[in-house]
């Protein structure tokens, strides 16, 4: 099969692969693999395109990505300019329990963490409360070896099974078809153009042009490999970068994000943003800051 399985490197002595990375930013392309992968940012920022679905990331998040999960952590367009002194900095565990953990998830007292791995092909993200408790596994899954590494990972699997709290799912698309290496290279490009340009005006024309196809070609490609069409895509990433900007207090007005975010009229922004997320901007904005009040004071 020639999907873009990117073959993770697995060591002669090792069931388990954890990797550190220290980059100026993630690999950019749509990518998958049969392992599952654990992900915890610790330094970076950016969007996880995951299955048809996009989500922020920032530093300290942790996420679960089930196998062949197409997926990408776009990290944010700074970290592109040359000279720009950025870095990424990453730990990820990667494990296949098809593979040669197979036989010991096929114990029955792995049962309840096999089932749970089963039941999030689609991803989540690591609830805030453990994040501490499962990067601290991490780190010591990655220090240990032999059998001591195994037991670093029954630890991780057993505080993952564990979590009582809702897991909503990375991707709601569960059948994108395979990708082989061209389309992974493809579909990342068109990514990294929409999500460089999309405070400007795009073009179905000129996105079509950087994947070589004609726009009747390209619409069907894209629907096809991503599960959405490119004006849905390209709506959600500027309404994720609204979201960004509004959350961070950026703006001198909510006009002003609707323009920076590439949106020409704010009634359009408007009925956009009410579709993509539920609500208008300012409720968004409204929720956001009583919950983070909320917040602060039970911390208090």
């Amino acid at each position: 099969m020639k999907v873009l399985q990117f073959t993770i490197p697995l060591p002669h002595d090792k069931s388990v692969i954890a990797e550190k990375v220290f980059l100026p930013y993630h690999y950019p392309y749509l990518h998958r693999h049969k392992e599952t992968q654990i992900t915890w940012i610790q330094r970076g920022e950016g969007t996880l395109i995951a299955g048809n679905n996009m989500h922020d990331y920032a530093a300290g998040d942790i996420f679960l990505l089930g196998a062949n999960l197409p997926h990408v952590f776009k990290s944010n367009p700074e970290y592109f300019i040359q000279d720009a002194h950025k870095q990424i900095e990453a730990l990820t565990i990667f494990f296949n329990p098809e593979g040669t953990l197979a036989p010991l998830f096929e114990l029955p007292e792995m049962n309840p963490n096999k089932t749970f791995i089963q039941q999030h092909l689609q991803g989540f993200k690591i609830p805030h409360l453990i994040t501490d408790k499962v990067s601290e596994t991490m780190i010591a899954l990655k220090n240990a070896s032999g059998t001591d590494q195994l037991i670093q990972f029954f630890n991780l699997l057993k505080i993952l099974s564990n979590i009582k709290t809702r897991l909503d799912p990375l991707s709601s698309y569960g059948n994108l078809p395979a990708i082989t290496e061209n389309e992974g290279i493809r579909i990342g490009n068109i990514y990294n153009y929409i999500m460089r340009h999309y405070n400007k005006s795009i073009t179905l024309d000129e996105v079509a042009q950087i994947a070589h196809m004609t726009p009747e070609s390209f619409c069907r490609y894209f629907k096809k490999h991503t599960g959405h069409t490119f004006i849905s895509f390209l709506n959600e990433v500027r309404i994720n970068e609204a979201c960004k900007k509004l959350i961070a207090h950026k703006f001198e007005n909510i006009n002003t994000v609707a323009y920076q975010c590439g949106f020409n009229s704010i009634t359009n922004f408007n009925r956009v943003f009410k579709y993509v997320i539920g609500s208008s901007p300012r409720d968004y904005l409204d929720t956001y800051d009583n919950n983070l009040i909320s917040l602060n004071r039970a911390a208090g």
